[in-house]
């Protein structure tokens, strides 16, 4: 027995040291693989970068679940690319002798919002400005992928697609009709008569203040896409082109060769083809396939590109997606994340100034005011504060801008929504269409209250609205003290309305136009500093190195590779599932959000979340869609 026990002791010793032998070896290769991100794989000689953006732009990218990766999803629905890094790369590649070409690979390429677009778009503008040809390859072209392909010098279309360009807009679902079935009783409490985000829960179509609103901004962002296009692509007379295919008609042959004929396009051909014609500008590699050319992955190219760390230091705080109360990953404000965020690096004693950018349609109260809040106590520690509007700066992400010096926009931003609104969902009458009920006593008429099973009460009611009016009074009266403006000028423009940046700035909720980069410069300025002699600090949370490593190991396998073999009608066929994965988000924000929310919903035509578009996707498979 002495000696089973002993060797018993003995197995059990060389399983725990063959199990910490497998955990070093496992961090080991984490530590391998995430250390060696800054090596880059650079062709001899040069060659082209290439941007084979199969996503969506974004301020900052959504954290991954890692059940996304164990799932047997292989990652998130949409990959993501930080705008940031993207405009750093291209701006390099300008100047950079490595660097022959530009190739745009816009198979899958889901926008991000149009000033997004149109901030990348300037860059390739500097590209073409160096003497450096830019190519654009697509098997169709929507809004935001022609958007970003008017500004190559070389436009290519698959003999098979098509450009189609519906401009912004569209349907979206309102939800009474179905709650009524149901017997859900929808208590929505607002001030502002533009507050169209509670309309689908208690209409069944927009009202006429909502709908003029925003067939407003619809038309601005149009005329301003028409306009830029214009300008990066004189040559293209799309109008005609639009003219034709609302009539119904093809004027010249197939789709493709229409595009062709107006000027939208400059070459037909495949894959091959427009790899070839690459290769005669950046050359061949070594034992090339039919097509092939000198590459340099975006990757890579990022990594042999850093952000510089010479001169002063400009803090940029990115407030990015739903605004909401705690701690939030990326691409969702948690107002105690950012603000913790915050506090720690203005502790370090550093920073000259800050930069705050925003693209965020708002949320929670408590959350925007929360990151306000630590803006203003970054303020008094003598920052200059600059606040840089993305594609939305709307509702809550307007209340944190009012702690800015000064509001830098985009002309394509969506801003505004100066408003307040309250959903509480009860369901009284869904428990009476299957026979249950509910009772009980009270202390108070504000007892058990706001009560899901009997309903809410008058005087609770009249108590949530109070808060909601006030809320709205504190909100008109911060952006009047920010802006100088009356409260009674802010409530004129206020009311929930929704604004682009030209609008916006003609109004005064904006002081001028221009990108991060102007925003840092202007910053290092009322700094007293000399713009060419900073860099910027990102005060963001890093992404935790075990999702990296599982990303990196996944690679862009996400459901998104099925547009890569898609025809040209594709890109329209993708907006049921954008539909619902906003509804589905809509729905969570409302039941799982706080009462009283600053929020902007249905705010522009930019791609649904990673997490809302992948249960829809879910959803649409369990219905057999």
């Amino acid at each position: 027995m002495r000696f089973l026990r002993a060797l018993w002791r003995f197995l059990m010793a060389v399983k725990d040291v063959l199990a910490l032998i497998v955990l070093l070896l496992f961090f080991g290769l984490i530590f391998v693989a995430l250390s060696s991100g800054g090596r880059t794989a650079m062709p001899a000689g040069g060659g082209a970068l290439v941007l084979d953006l199969h996503g969506s732009l974004a301020e900052q990218p959504a954290d991954a679940r890692p059940i996304d990766f164990v799932s047997g999803a292989g990652g998130p629905d949409i990959n993501q690319y930080r705008l940031r890094d993207v405009v750093r790369a291209v701006d390099a590649a300008a100047t950079d002798k490595r660097v022959k070409a530009v190739v745009l690979d816009l198979d899958g390429f889901m926008g991000g919002g149009q000033a997004a677009v149109s901030t990348l778009g300037r860059s390739l503008d500097k590209v073409r400005a160096a003497g450096k040809p830019v190519l654009a390859y697509g098997t169709a072209y929507d809004d935001p992928s022609y958007q970003l392909a008017s500004h190559a010098s070389e436009v290519w279309l698959d003999p098979l697609g098509a450009v189609l360009t519906p401009g912004p807009g569209g349907s979206q679902l309102y939800y009474k009709g179905l709650l009524d079935k149901l017997g859900v009783n929808a208590h929505v409490y607002r001030v502002g008569k533009f507050k169209s985000a509670v309309e689908p829960y208690t209409r069944t179509e927009a009202s006429p203040e909502a709908r003029a609103a925003n067939q407003a901004l619809v038309d601005a962002l149009w005329t301003r896409w028409q306009a830029e296009v214009a300008q990066a692509r004189p040559k293209a007379h799309f109008a005609d082109y639009l003219a034709g295919l609302t009539a119904g008609r093809i004027p010249n042959g197939t789709l493709a060769q229409s595009a062709e004929a107006f000027g939208l396009v400059d070459h037909l051909g495949d894959r091959l083809a427009f790899g070839d014609r690459v290769a005669q500008i950046v050359g061949k590699p070594d034992k090339a396939a039919p097509g092939d050319y000198k590459k340099i992955a975006l990757d890579d190219w990022e990594s042999a590109n850093p952000v510089p760390t010479t001169g002063d230091a400009i803090g940029v705080l990115t407030v990015a997606g739903d605004i909401v109360d705690g701690k939030a990953p990326a691409g969702t404000a948690g107002g105690d994340s950012i603000a913790d965020a915050l506090g720690k690096a203005v502790a370090k004693g550093n920073l000259k100034a800050l930069v705050v950018r925003v693209d965020s349609p708002g949320g929670s109260v408590t959350g925007s005011d929360r990151i306000r809040s630590a803006i203003l106590a970054a303020k008094a520690k003598g920052l200059p504060v600059v606040v840089s509007m993305g594609t939305l700066a709307a509702s809550g992400g307007y209340w944190v801008s009012t702690a800015g010096d000064t509001i830098l926009a985009d002309p394509d931003t969506i801003t505004g929504s100066i408003g307040v609104f309250g959903i509480i969902p009860t369901f009284e009458g869904s428990l009476g269409k299957i026979g249950l009920s509910a009772d009980g006593v009270r202390a108070t008429p504000l007892s058990g209250q706001p009560d899901t099973l009997r309903g809410t009460t008058p005087e609770v009611d009249a108590l949530i609205q109070a808060g909601i009016t006030q809320t709205y009074a504190r909100f008109t009266g911060l952006v009047a003290a920010a802006r100088h403006m009356p409260v009674e000028r802010v409530d004129e423009i206020g009311q929930g309305r929704v604004w682009d940046g030209v609008s916006a700035q003609k109004l005064g909720l904006v002081d001028r136009f221009g990108s991060l980069d102007d925003a840092v410069a202007e910053a290092a300025r009322r700094a007293k500093l000399d713009p060419a002699k900073v860099h910027p600090v990102y005060i963001e949370r890093e992404k935790p190195a075990f999702l990296r490593l599982l990303q990196m190991l996944a690679g862009n396998s996400g459901s998104v590779d099925e547009a890569r073999s898609a025809d040209a009608f594709a890109a329209l066929g993708q907006r049921p599932d954008w539909m619902l994965a906003r509804a589905l988000g809509d729905a969570r924000r409302i039941l799982t959000g706080p009462t009283i929310q600053a929020r902007c919903i249905g705010c522009g035509d930019v791609p649904p979340s990673p997490a809302d578009l992948a249960a829809a996707r879910r959803m649409m498979a369990r219905a057999g869609l």
